[in-house]
């Protein structure tokens, strides 16, 4: 039962190789912006070619393949996955065709559409409007989840704490209390391994316990899945008294401002054409969007 740590999706991991770790956090943060927002209402070409940078990138380096390769080939299974099922779901494309005759004229008119069949699978039929969507859907999946997990794998959670509030520093003129909410994103980035790990204690207890769940029948086998619910929350309750306890003692209570976790080494002569590079290539990005992004 090793899988929910051999697969790290959205999990820091530490270490000094690979390019990416020596990117400005600020840029790391507007290149997943990036391809978040550029999908929107884009062709297919674009979101394509999206994937192809992202798949790119890992190659080039981002992070090394023994950390990045399970959750990848995870990511690109379950893209596919569900790229199938919205390409086999049916559509009903129709599209009138205009007449040069007046309904009067042909009063059992019946308005047929242009059904483009791609490939017919038993009951299943691909048109071109399915396929589309499946593509849009699967390239959508992937670019999203695997751009977030290169930010993640490659950025600590403080360094991404400090970034949202450089990114959120204008709300703060209104009013909103942005180094209290800027500590509970540290605080729940950082609970998310304990609850990773305490689910996957209580599924490794299971089976090694060889539970069947066909000899203990429906109303057992759902009191089990409770109990074991309710040990989950039970465990995550306790980690976060804990966790409280031990905030208060070592700091008074009193709650760390995000500059005390300022990036060390933000402007160095050796990222600095690191840095460059990916600003120029930002910009250059956002410029094919607009130009070819409709395609």
């Amino acid at each position: 039962m090793e899988f929910l740590r051999n697969i790290p999706i959205g999990q820091y991991v530490a270490g000094t190789s690979g390019w990416m770790r020596k990117l400005d956090p600020r840029l790391k943060f507007a290149w997943v912006l990036m391809f978040l927002v550029s999908p929107v209402l884009a062709g297919l070409l674009w979101r394509v070619a999206l994937v192809l940078a992202l798949l790119l990138i890992t190659i080039l380096g981002a992070v090394p393949v023994r950390i990045i390769w399970r959750p990848l080939f995870f990511l690109i299974i379950l893209s596919a996955l569900f790229g199938s099922l919205a390409m086999f779901l049916p559509t009903n494309e129709t599209t009138s065709e205009l007449t040069v005759r007046s309904s009067q004229e042909l009063p059992n008119l019946i308005l047929s559409g242009s059904f483009w069949e791609i490939m017919r699978i038993g009951p299943f039929v691909v048109d071109r409007r399915s396929a589309e969507l499946g593509v849009k859907s699967s390239t959508l999946i992937f670019t999203v989840v695997h751009s977030v997990n290169l930010m993640l794998c490659t950025t600590s959670p403080e360094d991404l704490m400090w970034t949202l509030r450089w990114y959120l520093k204008p709300i703060a003129l209104l009013g909103f209390p942005l180094d209290r909410m800027s500590f509970q994103l540290l605080l729940a980035l950082r609970f998310i391994p304990l609850v990773q790990e305490e689910l996957q204690n209580l599924l490794r207890s299971i089976f090694n316990r060889a539970v069947n769940f066909k000899e203990l029948g429906f109303k057992k086998s759902l009191g089990l899945i409770l109990s074991v619910g309710e040990r989950l929350l039970l465990n995550i309750l306790l980690r976060a008294e804990q966790g409280a306890e031990a905030l208060l003692i070592r700091n008074d209570g009193m709650i760390l401002h995000p500059d005390l976790l300022r990036p060390k080494g933000l402007i160095k002569r050796s990222t600095a054409l690191l840095n460059s590079i990916a600003i120029a290539a930002l910009l250059v990005v956002m410029i094919l969007r607009k130009e070819y992004g409709a395609f």
